[in-house]
């Protein structure tokens, strides 16, 4: 620039102007493009291991909790309940959970970590409906007699024993699934985690 020539303040000021608002408006472009790429706080729950507090579940009591868009059914069994199974041993399809795809910890009677506190998907092996539970026993529970306790899907019959066998001669091909679960405490367990491997 010559040293006659004048700057002109207006202009220069116009270009600086554009240029912030060009910039202010990338941004504002990129921040909600670079956001929606991101997993959504849903999406990161439905895959991301819960923590529960089972400290208030009495002996006999059911509660259940969301892990991956499915129910999951935790069960402070009595010693009755956990008696019934022995009466169930014969008449359910696989007793000590033999097929594939469960976890070792479910590799007996209880199916469970720890013998009282039953951890299980709340979904019929067969086509995915939702079993009732029927915990009751006998004639109080409305079913039969003989009845140990334990769940009946709706939709086509399949029962289960109170650790989730599937009977014999039943629509459901597999007991219920247990998820990987670990105990944080006597009171908390984590559903969808287990570093321990157990």
């Amino acid at each position: 620039m010559a040293s006659g020539d004048k700057v002109d303040c207006g202009r220069r000021r116009l270009i600086v102007a554009t240029a912030a608002v060009g910039g202010i408006g990338a941004a504002v472009t990129v921040v909600p493009f670079v956001a929606s790429m991101m997993p959504s706080e849903r999406a990161k729950a439905a895959g991301a291991p819960v923590e529960v507090d089972i400290s208030k579940l009495a002996p006999g009591q059911m509660m259940t909790v969301e892990w991956r868009g499915k129910p999951v059914w935790i069960i402070n069994r009595t010693k009755d309940m956990l008696a019934s199974l022995k009466k169930t041993d014969d008449k359910v399809s696989d007793p000590n959970s033999d097929k594939p795809m469960q976890p070792a910890y479910c590799k007996n009677e209880a199916r469970s970590i720890k013998p009282e506190i039953f951890v299980a998907v709340g979904i019929c092996t067969h086509l995915g409906c939702s079993p009732t539970e029927k915990m009751k026993s006998g004639s109080d529970s409305g079913i039969a007699a003989d009845w140990p306790g334990g769940f009946i899907c709706p939709c086509h019959g399949s029962t289960f024993d109170l650790a989730g066998r599937v009977y014999k001669s039943k629509p459901a091909p597999d007991n219920l699934e247990i998820p990987p679960y670990m105990y944080l405490s006597d009171a908390k367990i984590v559903i969808g985690e287990d570093k321990k491997g157990a």
